[in-house]
């Protein structure tokens, strides 16, 4: 057979036509594969997957359209001119002409990314929609030692780890947070902020060792435009609670790394319109805008600014109470809340909580004021003190304490995790120091849903959730042992005469699905329905019922009946239904294996004992 002949210089067709691999692509623009590879991550443009791969499953494959919209970028230009302005500096350094050479160096054009977040985000929700990985990122850097040999600067881990602080602030201080989870991976956290749902992931407060298998120079790239758009977010979420930004903090609070609480302060003084006074914030403000920076004495000069800036905004005589978020700057706020933010905002509404220096103090201090509570630390900087009466519980993680105080309770960590996502207060008693706590259940997972592992301790936090509303839930075996009214008889859930009425359901509901059965074997076989084929249907299945032999013969027309529907099914929805039944089994056995794995620590536990 004669192989078709494409005559040169014809166009191509088909998938040749709209898609090019990523060595066409290079040559196509002209530029590097680190280069395109940044390119790619700031345009937001990824592979694609064609039907037919013309030149093979092992290459990468981009659209036309997707490397022509990069061939039309001003940040090409912008790279090319930054590799020219390289060349200069390295040339300068030849010549041994430090001075030229410093002098380009600060002189090398920037990126400017703010009409790419522009594009790629319209809408303030699409920017929300995206900040998954953005918060989890800035939140990693924040966390990472500067090392010089991995290019991490650290400007930019004091930048990340500024936004990192303010978004934290913001969300504990309009009380957003809905979830959170302690993993091994990290600490989860779940906001809910303008009708979009946000789940992101911090590191532990631990020494963290930058490996060799990391590509720190593709990250560094994403950070290059999720530090931006997390600036611009931050900046509107304030303005939207009439807050400016950049936030002005007390210095003192910096430099003992109290970051997050400088920030709760600032809000809460500037959420209090009979404290700012309007004449001396604009003499600082002007004071500041005529204030150059020059060497050591300006700098001195701007920190003393900052300091009386802060003093004009807060009240002399401040308790160290403030930390706790929930303070009602005014009766509109209470108004604005819808109800699952005001109940998140209730829940630690009369608890005062002390963190000893053992414990996770970052991520306490975000999740506390989060739901309403009052908190403070051991150390400098903080708003009340350890021996402070009003402390009603207090965070530890060591058995040994140098003193104890008869009116709180010692809890461990755990207990304020468990707490905030079942949003209820919970017993300390499992909590307490030296106890072994119950297992930590991830509020992610569904346990209300069909077939799922339900454990104990979940079915716990029901009932005492039910308890604070006062509900009443149906007592433990009722709703599994319905089906048998014998046995809650015999149990004693029921008395004799629902047994009765039960057993009289039962007969009644097994009468009506062997008639269901008969008259559907009758339409298959294409026989006609009569009132006297009733009558005998009737009475053969009450027949069968008082003899004692209705259940397997019903169990067996049951079967029967279900092999019947699925012949009338179409093929779509018979695949459908198998694919439920595979599902539903896979759950059973997945619920099996744990119930069993249970049972095993359980009896060895026992043993121990």
């Amino acid at each position: 057979m004669v192989k078709h002949y494409r005559p040169a210089g014809k166009k191509k067709e088909g998938n040749a036509a709209k898609f090019l691999t990523r060595t066409q692509a290079l040559k196509q623009l002209q530029i590097s594969l680190p280069l395109f590879r940044k390119l790619c991550i700031l345009k937001g443009v990824t592979p694609r997957e064609p039907k037919k791969k013309f030149k093979g499953n092992d290459k990468t494959y981009y659209h036309v359209k997707d490397v022509s919209f990069l061939h039309h970028e001003p940040l090409l230009e912008i790279h090319r001119a930054i590799r020219v302005h390289e060349r200069k500096i390295k040339k300068a350094e030849a010549k041994k002409n430090l001075e030229r050479a410093n002098r380009l160096r600060e002189k090398t054009p920037k990126p400017k990314i703010d009409r790419i977040i522009r594009q790629r985000y319209p809408r303030f929700v699409d920017a929300l929609g995206e900040l998954d990985d953005c918060l989890t990122m800035v939140h990693l850097f924040a966390a990472l030692p500067a090392t010089e040999s991995k290019k991490i600067d650290v400007e930019r881990v004091h930048k990340c780890r500024r936004l990192a602080h303010e978004w934290q602030a913001f969300v504990s201080r309009t009380h957003k947070l809905r979830k959170t989870f302690v993993s091994v991976k990290g600490i989860y956290y779940q906001a809910e902020v303008e009708g979009q749902t946000i789940t992101w992931l911090t590191p532990h407060s631990l020494q963290q060792v930058v490996s060799n298998d990391v590509d720190i120079p593709t990250m560094l790239n994403f950070l290059q435009i999720y530090e931006p758009l997390l600036g611009f977010i931050n900046f509107h979420l304030y303005h939207s609670i009439k807050l400016k930004y950049p936030p002005i903090l007390d210095t003192r609070l910096e430099a003992l790394a109290a970051d997050l609480y400088a920030l709760s302060r600032y809000a809460n003084a500037n959420n209090r319109p009979a404290i700012l006074n309007s004449e001396a914030s604009q003499s600082v403000e002007s004071e500041q805008m005529e204030s150059k920076p020059i060497g050591a004495e300006t700098e001195n000069k701007d920190s003393e600014l900052r300091l009386a800036q802060l003093q004009h905004q807060l009240p002399s005589n401040e308790p160290g109470a403030l930390m706790h978020l929930v303070e009602k700057a005014a009766g509109e706020d209470e108004e604005e809340y819808d109800e699952e933010t005001r109940q998140c905002k209730n829940l630690f509404q009369n608890v005062k909580i002390f963190l000893s220096r053992e414990v996770p103090r970052e991520s306490l201090l975000f999740i506390i004021p989060a739901f309403g509570g009052i908190v403070s630390w051991e150390g400098e900087g903080a708003p009340f003190v350890e021996s402070d009466q009003g402390i009603t519980h207090q965070i530890v993680d060591r058995e040994a304490q140098g003193h104890r105080f008869l009116s709180r309770e010692y809890v461990q960590p755990q207990w304020v995790f468990d707490c905030v996502n079942a949003r209820i207060i919970l017993p300390t008693e499992n909590y307490l120091v030296g106890r072994i706590p119950p297992p930590h259940l991830s509020p992610f997972v569904d346990y209300d849903e069909e077939g799922a592992y339900v454990p104990e301790y979940a079915k716990t936090i029901k009932h005492l959730q039910a308890a604070a509303r006062k509900e009443v839930l149906p007592l433990p075996g009722l709703e599994k042992d319905l089906e048998d009214p014998q046995n809650l008889l015999v149990e004693g859930v029921i008395d004799r005469a629902a047994a009765n009425h039960a057993a009289k359901e039962k007969q009644k509901m097994m009468v009506h699905e062997l008639r269901y059965q008969e008259d559907l074997k009758k339409e298959l076989q294409g026989a006609t329905y009569t009132s006297a084929g009733s009558t005998a249907r009737e009475e053969t299945s009450a027949g069968l019922i008082q003899t004692g032999e209705s259940t397997n013969n019903g169990q067996g027309n049951v079967d029967d009946g279900a092999e019947m529907s699925k012949l009338l099914l179409s093929r779509k929805k018979r695949k459908l239904l198998e694919a439920m039944r595979i599902s539903n089994e896979r759950k059973q056995t997945k619920n099996d294996v744990i119930v069993r794995r249970k049972k095993k620590i359980d009896e060895a536990q026992n043993q121990r004992s």
